[in-house]
């Protein structure tokens, strides 16, 4: 209860939020009228499963289904005359942020549609969303949603962005509603097997159904929630494996010895690094999904390419909130002046005898039954090795600079 009086929003907030919004629809109602569209409130403000100090909120605006689901490409183009001093937000279907009074305002244009089946965009069906929560989620169990995400924007495994690869809020509602509070899920959660199935709506009668209606690529994530809304969707398929069983970890670790720093945010602090190597990174502009995904891949490209160079390390991670950076801590800061490298086994005549002729300035020594070389090292030091990779064409295409600090 102690942490929930410090994210549960304040009734001030509310009141002020709500008055600002109802302003802001009111507004834009009139306008709409005139192409038979009409706005309404969205997200995790309508589900008041929203943090406090979250000034976001959703705004869907709805098209007629019948006039103009032939028309579903242009309906931001449409809606982009009565918002012109909007920032465009490219997408599936590109909507608009508009801020006012320190809100900001995310209106996304959708067709009014009445069930899943007659989307034409995936984001049609979003107030489905919306409304299913509300219509399910009893008052204190909005409040063990807003537990269950601040413990997990709090562990780094919130948001189902490409680059975070976590639970999408409205995941852990679905969480909430099938578990019934925040203990109970992470009880349940440091128990789940790989391939979990989580099917609040009871829509299928066994696994052997629930899986020949899925296709492959929604049962890859290691964890299988259906969409009550949509029983033939996962909506979590952006879960890595990496998240999947760091949320476990975490879980159990919180369950056996529970305390309210499971619920802070750790910020990164570069000047506390003593060990190891930071690099001061500074991202190409564009979308955040975009430019956090090509900072991921820029990792993953240094972390692997040092791996293949011969060093392993003891801690990696990398920090994007203002300021982006990339840290590496090598288990060794030197490796030997040659590396072996493993040739074909004793017995393989055919690519024994290709070896030693491909090798052949070289000694060929045996361990085992197996034949390899000592060869000398292309990188002998770590800094070496990374200054050489951050020389790399492929970083240039996902980050504007990079640095060692």
């Amino acid at each position: 209860m102690d942490i929930l009086s410090q994210i549960k929003p304040t009734k001030e907030e509310i009141i002020f939020l709500k008055k600002e919004a109802n302003l802001f629809l009111k507004e834009l109602n009139h306008k709409l009228k005139k192409i038979r569209a009409r706005a309404i409130i969205g997200g995790s403000f309508k589900k008041n499963t929203f943090l406090r100090g979250a000034k976001e909120i959703d705004i869907f605006v709805q098209f007629n289904y019948f006039i103009y689901k032939n028309q579903s490409q242009k309906l931001s183009s449409y809606l982009l005359k009565y918002l012109p001093k909007s920032s465009v937000i490219h997408g599936s279907r590109d909507y608009f942020q508009i801020k006012k009074k320190d809100i900001l305002f995310e209106v996304v244009p959708v067709l009014a549609i009445k069930n899943a089946k007659q989307a034409i965009n995936v984001t049609d069906i979003s107030p489905l969303h919306s409304s299913y929560i509300s219509k399910h989620l009893t008052e204190k169990q909005s409040d063990e949603v807003r537990l269950l995400k601040q413990f997990c924007r709090s562990n780094q495994i919130y948001g189902a962005e490409s680059y975070i690869q976590g639970f999408s809020g409205y995941a852990l509602e679905i969480l909430i509603l099938h578990y019934k509070s925040f203990h109970i899920t992470l009880k349940k959660a440091s128990q789940w097997k790989d391939k979990t199935i989580i099917d609040t709506a009871r829509a299928f009668k066994n696994t052997k159904e629930l899986l020949s209606s899925l296709n492959a690529a929604k049962t890859r994530s290691p964890l299988i929630i259906l969409d009550p809304v949509q029983p033939e969707r996962n909506i979590a398929t952006a879960l890595s494996k990496e998240k999947f069983e760091k949320f476990k970890k975490v879980a159990r670790a919180y369950l056996k010895k529970p305390s309210k720093a499971f619920f802070k945010e750790k910020t990164f602090d570069p000047n506390s690094i003593k060990d190891g190597f930071l690099l001061k990174v500074v991202p190409k502009e564009g979308k955040i999904d975009v430019i956090g995904s090509k900072l991921m891949k820029a990792f993953a490209f240094l972390k692997e390419s040092l791996a293949r160079g011969g060093f392993s390390l003891k801690e990696s991670s990398w920090h994007w909130k203002k300021e982006c950076y990339f840290y590496f801590r090598p288990k060794e800061k030197k490796l030997s002046k040659y590396e072996k490298h493993y040739g074909p086994f004793l017995d393989d005549i055919i690519n024994l005898e290709k070896f030693r002729r491909k090798w052949k300035k070289y000694k060929i020594q045996k361990e085992k039954n197996r034949v390899f070389v000592n060869i000398p090292r292309k990188h002998q030091t770590f800094k070496e090795c990374l200054a050489f990779l951050l020389k790399d064409s492929y970083l240039k295409t996902k980050i504007k600079t990079i640095k060692i600090v």
